[in-house]
Parts: structure tokens; C-alpha cells; sequence
């Protein structure tokens, strides 16, 4: 199973982080504009205002125009504001750390402090430091947190798949042994009782043929292994990336029928000839696309294609499908099994 929690969770805050950005500054730069009451101080409020449309709208420029921001307020007021320029230099150096890596916030912080030094001299050093320290701590324990989650549930998750997949089994066997006796065992009694031999022998062909129809859908099946034929017969190129992953019968059955459909509405809709398909531990699978994408709230009640095929399908089992898309951004669809 995937970090699935974490993966969320992760991208909840990065995506806050640019509009929890934005509103701070400009809120900030409101009272320092107040506070100063002059034409640069207002002009510069105008500035940071515009700016902050990268942060809400543009989050791939966001830092670097950030960045801009706080030189620009750095160079221009200096020490005639220090408290408007620390405040904002502190509010961007935090939500740096919930929304980049290290690897690109540790020498963007580093630019921007060497930058307030030389204008603002290194007062505003060890409180720049230890807030962004502390930003992110507080991110890595939350990261830390939500994973820990997601393996307590993967291992619940698990235990019920288990007990899931062996009441399927211990069913099967139960129906299995019932057959068996209402066919071999009542051939057999044909025949100890002197049975017509053409009869018992007709009588005897017919319990093979159930017997092994029968027989052949006992036990699990391997997921992957069952996606993965799919894919090859599918019109769509499919890269996959499938693991053994044993489920009950009806539980793949499930899950092919719901794949076939959604890649059949990739051929047809999507615009692209390509998608990936992955099967993970825990019976996670998803199917991705970078076609033209839709809006799910638009399509039509009337339209039962994916709702009938693809999610009801799962529900039925026990598991669940999500879809996400949006226009010019591709589909992704995220099926599981059982529903945790």
C-alpha cells in the first residue's frame, strides 16, 4: 500500500503553503504600509499585492518572485522598516520549508539571509535561522506522523485481506465439497447399485465437466499478473508496473472489468494512446492518463459509464475507486480492495 495518508497530507500543505504565503504578506505589508503613511510605503503594498498572485495562482514562479518580494522591501526600506521586512522575510523563509524540498529552500534561505544582512545588517540573523529550523521539524514530524498512520493502516488493511481472502477460500471449499457430493458421490451410489452402465457413465462425464469448471475458480488469484493481460489486450500503449498480489477470484474479476473500462474510456476520450498502469501491495491499483482530462462534477447523471463499470463494480466487493481529473491535466483513477 502506498503512503497514501502521507502523499495527501503532504500536498495539502504544500498546496497551503503558497496561499497561507500570500495572505500573511499582504497583511503584513498593510500594516507596515499604515504604519509608514508615505508614497513608498503604499507603493510598495501595491507591489507586494501583485506579487502575491504567484503564491495563489503560479506556485512553479512562486519562489523566486518571493524571493524578489523580499529584496525589493529589504534594499528600498531597510531599516526604516525592519519590523515589515523581518516579518515578511520570516513568513516566506517558513512556508519555504512546507512547500520545496531542502534541496532548493537551504540555498534559497541562504541567498535571501546573506541579502538582509548586507541591508539590514545581522540582527534578524538568529531569528530568521531558528524559525526556519523549527518550520521544518514541524514539517518532518508531520510527515513522520502520516506515515506512521499509513502503516498502521496498511497493516490492518492487510490482516483484513487475510481474513477476508481466507473466509473466501473456506466458502469455496464448503461449495466445492457440496458439489462433490452432489455429483461424484451420488454417481458413485449409481454405480454401487447397479446403475445402467451408459447412464452412469453419461452421469459420470456430466460431474467432470461441473467438476472442473468448477474447480477452476477455486482459491486466489494473482492481481497483477491478472491487470497485466489486460493491459496487453487493451488499444491504449499501457506501461505497467504490476506486483504479485493474490486476491479471491471475484475480487479480480472485479477489478478487470473496472480496468477494461476505464482504459476503453482512455481509447475513446482522452485523447491520448498511452497510460500507466500499476498494481501495488495491498491491492492498490491505478490507472493513469495525460490526456485532456474533464471535470467529473460535469458529466451527465444519465451517463453510468464509469459510475456503473467502475465504481459501483468495486463497492460490490468491498473496495473502492476514486477518480480525479481536470481539464488538460490527465485522469487518475485509484481503485482499492477492501475499502479501508
Amino acid at each position: 500500500m502506498p503512503d497514501v495518508l502521507e502523499a495527501r497530507l503532504l500536498a495539502t500543505v504544500s498546496r497551503l503553503a503558497g496561499p497561507v504565503r500570500g495572505a500573511g504578506v499582504v497583511l503584513i505589508s498593510l500594516f507596515g504600509a499604515f504604519s509608514l503613511n508615505s508614497p513608498l510605503g503604499w507603493a510598495l503594498f501595491a507591489l507586494v499585492a501583485v506579487s502575491t498572485v504567484a503564491d495563489f495562482r503560479f506556485p512553479r514562479v512562486a519562489l523566486p518572485v518571493a524571493f524578489l518580494r523580499v529584496v525589493v522591501l529589504s534594499v528600498l526600506l531597510g531599516a526604516d522598516a525592519d519590523q515589515w521586512v523581518t516579518t515578511v522575510l520570516t513568513t516566506t523563509l517558513i512556508t519555504w520549508q512546507w512547500q520545496w524540498p531542502l534541496k532548493v529552500t537551504v540555498p534559497a534561505t541562504a541567498a535571501l539571509l546573506a541579502v538582509q544582512v548586507v541591508t539590514t545588517g545581522p540582527g534578524v540573523l538568529v531569528r530568521a535561522v531558528l524559525e526556519s529550523v523549527l518550520a521544518r521539524l514541524a514539517y518532518e514530524l508531520l510527515r513522520r506522523s502520516s506515515r506512521r498512520v499509513d502503516l498502521l493502516r496498511e497493516r490492518a488493511a492487510e490482516q483484513r485481506r487475510a481474513a477476508a481472502v481466507a473466509l473466501d477460500q473456506g466458502r469455496r471449499e464448503r461449495e466445492y465439497l457440496a458439489l462433490l457430493h452432489d455429483t461424484a458421490a451420488a454417481t458413485f451410489l449409481m454405480a454401487a447399485h447397479g446403475g445402467d452402465p451408459v447412464a452412469v457413465a453419461a452421469q459420470a462425464r456430466r460431474d467432470l465437466v461441473v467438476l472442473a469448471e468448477r474447480g477452476h475458480g477455486q482459491g486466489t488469484v494473482d492481481l497483477g499478473a491478472a491487470l497485466a493481460a489486460v493491459a496487453r489486450d487493451s488499444s491504449v500503449h499501457v506501461r505497467v508496473e504490476a506486483e504479485v498480489v493474490p486476491v479471491p477470484a471475484g475480487v479480480a474479476l472485479a477489478f478487470v472489468r473496472a480496468v477494461r473500462e476505464l482504459l476503453t474510456n482512455v481509447e475513446r476520450h482522452a485523447g491520448t494512446t498511452s497510460a500507466e498502469l500499476t498494481v501495488e501491495r495491498g491491492a492498490v491499483v491505478v490507472i493513469r492518463d495525460d490526456g485532456r482530462g474533464f471535470v467529473p462534477a460535469d458529466v451527465p447523471g444519465h451517463r453510468r459509464g464509469l459510475r456503473g463499470s467502475v465504481v459501483d463494480r468495486l463497492e460490490a466487493v468491498g473496495g473502492t475507486a476514486v477518480i480525479e481529473s481536470a481539464e488538460g491535466r490527465g485522469t487518475t483513477a485509484r481503485l482499492r480492495w477492501p475499502d479501508d
